[in-house]
């Protein structure tokens, strides 16, 4: 594993006046581009070259480094060009989708804002629940295998690739029958398959706060929320039941936007402990914790209960609806703020002290 001092070693050998911000061309990397302009700070996109025309168009990338897939990040002259351009990488959901962790924590020798070492925990069905637990979360049932489901259960599989592959089951034959049908559609394959997290689905509303934990201000912001729009769960109530029957649709959970929410004022105070839990436990688990922005993926209930069934230890796509408008972060900064601005907020206050080493491992 690369220790925080060579990576403290790099950042010495910055010039901290030309620091610049960088990403993977994907997920949230204009969200993160535009905050860090909107601080002073010069982009940098790692980006494949079918996808070049949204960082041209939209303007937000100072430097785009071409390459042929996203796992060339890990390249070392990709790497080289990147530490010449003082580049601090600001990780999101394409880092644990299409990069290996182990690479991440043993060949990625480029100073990352945030805890890397807690992006295996994210990646981790299992120390998730751990970590989870551990808060005084509540969280869904697991089944271990499918002969245990023994009511609704939603089958996950591994990584951030945006609910692609999920259905849901109410017993074996049924996981079986669905699974078969979704490795014919190209949903899913028999490797993944293999490593299926089965999961109670609670029936409620999904509801995902995004925080931001401030290392400088020991302090956990709500900085906003949103619900994510799913093909073809959310579009099947147009077909009528009827039709459904006859077609035998089986819905998938592929995510293909986001759509903001605000909350009834009376659950602000459990998601704002809830936040403050998880937090307190990531120093305990991976020193020294959170490092800037998380995100619990929750459902809330007609009774107003909370579950919790995953957490993101990093940006997550759907804080790009929150750009200039989240009325979570006005309610905290005023106009102008979103999770991609307080990121790069936060390496500016640590620049400004001489305290990088504290945000960037």
């Amino acid at each position: 594993m690369i220790e925080k001092e060579h990576i403290f070693d790099i950042l010495e050998n910055y010039e901290k006046e030309k620091i610049t911000i960088g990403t993977l061309g994907s997920h949230s990397a204009l969200n993160i581009f535009k905050g860090a302009k909107e601080e002073g700070f010069r982009t940098v996109c790692i980006c494949k070259k079918e996808n070049e025309i949204i960082y041209r168009r939209f303007s937000l990338a100072d430097e785009i480094v071409i390459v042929k897939d996203f796992e060339s990040l890990l390249d070392a002259n990709v790497q080289k060009r990147l530490r010449e351009l003082n580049t601090i990488l600001i990780p999101h959901g394409s880092f644990n989708a299409y990069l290996d962790m182990d690479d991440i924590l043993n060949k990625l020798n480029v100073p990352m804002f945030g805890n890397r070492r807690l992006l295996r925990w994210e990646i981790d069905r299992e120390l998730q629940k751990k970590w989870l637990q551990k808060a005084g979360l509540k969280i869904p049932k697991k089944f271990k295998d499918p002969n245990e489901i023994d009511g609704l259960a939603i089958a996950k599989f591994p990584g951030a690739k945006g609910g692609k592959g999920y259905f849901l089951v109410n017993s074996s034959d049924s996981f079986y029958e669905k699974a078969e049908d979704m490795i014919k559609r190209g949903h899913l394959t028999r490797e993944e398959l293999e490593n299926t997290y089965l999961q109670e689905y609670v029936v409620g509303v999904n509801v995902y706060p995004q925080y931001f934990h401030s290392i400088f201000k020991n302090e956990i912001e709500l900085l906003g929320m949103d619900k994510r729009y799913e093909s073809t769960v959310d579009s099947i109530g147009r077909i009528p039941a009827r039709e459904q029957l006859k077609i035998g649709i089986v819905p998938t959970y592929t995510i293909v936007g986001n759509i903001p929410i605000t909350v009834r004022e009376r659950l602000l105070k459990q998601l704002l402990e809830m936040g403050d839990n998880v937090v307190k436990v990531s120093k305990e688990i991976a020193p020294p914790g959170i490092i800037g922005p998380f995100c619990l993926e929750t459902v809330i209930t007609d009774n107003l209960e909370i579950f919790t069934f995953e957490i993101s230890a990093r940006i997550v796509a759907g804080s790009n609806v929150g750009i200039g408008t989240s009325p979570y972060a006005y309610l905290k900064y005023g106009e102008g703020m979103y999770m991609g601005r307080r990121i790069a907020r936060e390496i500016k206050n640590g620049i400004g002290n001489d305290e990088l080493d504290k945000i960037v491992l």
